[in-house]
């Protein structure tokens, strides 16, 4: 399952937080548990006792109960046995694993003490025959910086001597039982916080350092110009939507670099036809200038003809400079339109008008076809609009190789938009070539016949100007028969 990364910071505050603390609470309870029982059976207590939240002098007093409850028997049956150093070592060194000593006093003196390094101020606060409750577990003295718990068991000795029986505990620090159960929990806490954190940093790693280290490694490709490589998403969250973002900026980075080359490619191809297509006008021209000046033209009719030519060559020139003034413009996508209401009818009649001077030059017949009615208006730019059809009507011509040819302008209405198809007769398109057509620098005539010329770049203009003009353009065509181009425009309709 993918989380968001808020969601993962969520996820890692429980992991940091609830989940040690909840083992912490079960690793206690557990410890403490088990370290209760151990107690009770080490020695030998039947109350029920709480190591960690137990009152400590009732566990030192618990401890040493045995011990006064066999003293309190052996007071009824034997109290002479109180005297015996052989049975007070026994019963001293019995207290001692319970980190207690015993103390006996006859009188005024203690006649066995348990522990030689006992203070006299401990001695001096003992209290006095029957001055404290035998009947009570104990009561602390202060002895300087050190704390004692002291029970007090009083009777009489044969000789009816008055006798006492301390047994004292040092309760200054924590048991050894307890102190050991504490370490083991510091240590038991610090393995849980320890293990919780190492399951985040790995979990942490692998959904936020390890994509970052992906996407570092993708920006050095980038900086060192490698953009042939895809970064791979694994993650659906932020820092996915990140590397999502920056596989998208490389895709385009890419796809601007191979842009880069192929305009570089197509400008290197622009000069080179633009090299090749004025060469040949000029080289015309300073040849019929040479003819005219070393006086080949002899005769009138034959200077007429070299001026004529030399004109129509440098009309070529204009066209080809004409072209590539429109081409920079398309370029950078500032050609200037200026749209206005345009009588489909009236309109192309005069574009026919204009085309047809031309075409009766050159001997081709200029057919046309209004099936429109004359209320029919579109929204177009003039100018650019003939730009089309001139271009087109040229390219036709370019390729006329029929000696009696034919161009044919038909203009249709199909619902909301017009038609317009322009047909000649000429050599036609190969399938191959076809789809190409509209594309900028691409030329059907490989070998690059001089009579044709061109730049390559009149159709590509023609359909950027449709296109702008929200139109569609296409063609169809067929080897040896002809060519066919047509384009639509959207008709004008009043809001009523």
């Amino acid at each position: 399952m993918k989380l968001k990364l808020k969601t993962r910071l969520v996820v890692a505050f429980i992991i940091i937080t609830v989940i040690p603390l909840t083992l912490i609470f079960g690793v206690v309870t557990g410890l403490n548990s088990y370290q209760r029982n151990a107690f009770r059976k080490a020695y030998n207590l039947t109350d029920q006792i709480d190591l960690i939240s137990g009152n400590t002098i009732q566990i030192f007093s618990r401890l040493t109960s045995h011990e006064v409850n066999e003293i309190g028997q052996l007071i009824q049956s034997d109290p002479e046995r109180l005297g015996d150093k052989e049975y007070l070592d026994k019963l001293n060194n019995t207290l001692s694993r319970k980190y207690a000593y015993v103390i006996v006093r006859k009188g005024d003196t203690v006649i066995f003490d348990g522990n030689s390094h006992i203070t006299q101020a401990l001695y001096d606060q003992l209290p006095k025959y029957e001055e404290m409750d035998s009947t009570l577990d104990g009561a602390i003295y202060l002895d300087g910086e050190s704390q004692h718990l002291v029970k007090q068991i009083d009777f009489l000795f044969p000789d009816k001597g008055l006798g006492s029986v301390f047994i004292v505990s040092n309760i200054d620090g924590l048991l050894p039982e307890i102190k050991l159960m504490m370490w083991e929990m510091l240590l038991a806490g610090i393995m849980i916080i320890v293990f919780t954190d190492a399951i985040l940093m790995m979990w942490v790693y692998r959904s936020v350092i390890s994509p970052l280290g992906r996407l570092e490694v993708a920006t050095k490709k980038i900086r060192d110009g490698n953009l042939d490589f895809s970064l791979e998403i694994e993650e659906d969250d932020e820092i996915g939507q990140l590397c999502q973002d920056f596989e998208e900026m490389r895709i385009r980075l890419k796809e601007s670099a191979e842009e880069k080359i192929e305009y570089d490619k197509e400008n290197k191809e622009l000069i080179s036809n633009i090299s090749h297509d004025l060469k040949t006008p000029i080289t015309a021209i300073k040849g019929y200038v040479e003819g005219i000046m070393d006086g080949v033209a002899s005769s009138p009719e034959k200077l007429d003809r070299y001026i004529r030519t030399i004109y129509n060559k440098a009309n070529d020139m204009d066209k080809l400079i004409d072209e590539l003034t429109f081409y920079s413009k398309i370029d950078t996508n500032k050609i200037p339109y200026t749209f206005s209401k345009i009588s489909v009818s009236n309109y192309f009649r005069d574009c026919v008008d204009e085309v047809g001077l031309e075409m009766e030059a050159r001997s081709i017949e200029l057919g046309y076809f209004n099936y429109v009615d004359e209320d029919v208006v579109i929204i177009a730019d003039a100018e650019q609009l003939r730009r089309v059809i001139n271009n087109i009507v040229s390219n036709s011509v370019k390729y006329m190789d029929k000696r009696n040819g034919i161009i044919n302008i038909r203009i249709k209405d199909v619902g909301d938009f017009i038609q317009v198809g322009i047909e000649d007769n000429g050599k036609g398109i190969s399938a191959k070539d076809l789809p190409n057509i509209f594309d900028r620098f691409y030329r059907t005539d490989s070998s690059r016949n001089s009579s044709q010329g061109g730049s390559g770049i009149g159709l590509s203009i023609v359909k950027k100007i449709i296109e702008d003009h929200g139109g569609r353009i296409w063609a169809s065509s067929k080897e040896g028969i002809g060519t066919e181009i047509h384009f639509v425009l959207r008709k004008y309709q009043e809001v009523i």
